[in-house]
């Protein structure tokens, strides 16, 4: 039996894989951003290709994560 101090936190990246992880998906969205501007130096294909990727990076790095623990789904990964 384990006791509350020896539990590790539960982290929904955990489930995920390497492709998936918090990390990448900055890294992809910055890097796709950054490359749109540095290749075609046009404001409004920049603005038009960061609104989907920061709304998709926003999802998945801030809410995606509060769904997951909020669910309850992870306690029942967690107890097998």
């Amino acid at each position: 039996m384990k006791s509350i101090s020896e539990e590790k936190p539960v982290s929904p990246w955990n489930y995920k894989p390497w492709w998936c992880q918090p990390w990448s998906i900055l890294l992809t969205g910055i890097s796709l951003i950054g490359g749109s501007w540095f290749f075609l130096k046009t404001v409004w294909i920049t603005v038009l290709v960061a609104i989907p990727l920061l709304a998709w990076m926003g999802f998945f790095l801030l809410v995606w994560p509060r769904l997951m623990l909020s669910s309850g789904i992870l306690d029942s990964q967690q107890n097998k």
